[in-house]
């Protein structure tokens, strides 16, 4: 990934963190983003430094963030040849018959219209001419019922279509592609595990929660070469539990 130059939203810590550690390592320059600037910097040192990472602090879905991130990396690195959409939030959790819709609405904003923004600020940031992939962090929540975080899931369906519908727009240059995680072992997934660790692990056939390095272990082949005949797609990550239990 030496002339890769990537953008991993939401990576202080957890999925986007290790996604950004898996590109560095393999020779890319990577920005990363989040709310917390003192986190952000944190974690751009344990990147490697300013050489290889740069930190942005601001809303994934303020349009002026964005922008302000695809300047920067311009300027820093050169043209976005990646993208990995991987911010996303779940704020509220119980039945849609009591969902707050305010809740809902921040949802839609930051997991899938938010998503769009950062489509279109890459693409005026190079991606465009440069063509490479872009990488939707979805859920196993967005291809099976949830209870508990629906309209979640149903956000991450919808980033699901979006994917497909940017992958057929933005051929043959640019490849487009999903990954579904079921519970991975975060600070954001916390609620759906804590407590209760063994009970949900026994759902799983693999028998064990996901690892922030499963995910990005996955992002990583969908950006490589070894992909590149790849888009509009998919992959679960779960192991094994859409085929035997129920996704939290």
């Amino acid at each position: 990934m030496a002339d890769q130059v990537a953008i991993v939203t939401g990576a202080s810590r957890g999925i986007g963190f290790a996604i950004a550690q898996r590109f560095v390592a393999q020779g890319a320059k990577v920005a990363i983003t989040g709310r917390d600037a003192d986190a952000l910097q944190a974690a751009v040192k344990e990147l490697g430094g300013p050489d290889v990472a740069l930190g942005v602090a601001g809303k994934g879905d303020d349009a002026g963030h964005r922008a302000e991130v695809i300047d920067a990396v311009n300027t820093k690195f050169g043209p976005v040849t990646t993208l990995i959409n991987n911010i996303g939030i779940n704020p509220a959790y119980g039945p849609l018959a009591k969902l707050d819709l305010n809740a809902a609405r921040k949802m839609a904003e930051v997991n899938l219209i938010g998503t769009l923004g950062w489509v279109q600020e890459a693409l005026r940031g190079g991606l465009a001419e440069a063509g490479g992939s872009v990488v939707n962090i979805s859920s196993v929540s967005g291809v099976r019922p949830a209870p508990g975080i629906a309209f979640y899931g149903t956000t991450k369906a919808a980033l699901i279509h979006l994917t497909e519908e940017l992958a057929v727009e933005l051929a043959p240059k640019i490849r487009v592609n999903a990954v579904a995680p079921a519970v991975v072992k975060t600070r954001f997934a916390a609620a759906l595990f804590e407590g209760r660790e063994e009970q949900v692990t026994a759902t799983y056939p693999l028998k064990r929660l996901g690892a922030p390095e499963d995910v990005a272990g996955t992002v990583a082949f969908l950006c490589s070469p070894d992909a590149s005949w790849i888009t509009g797609q998919t992959i679960v990550i779960d192991g094994g539990v859409t085929l035997t239990g129920v996704v939290e």
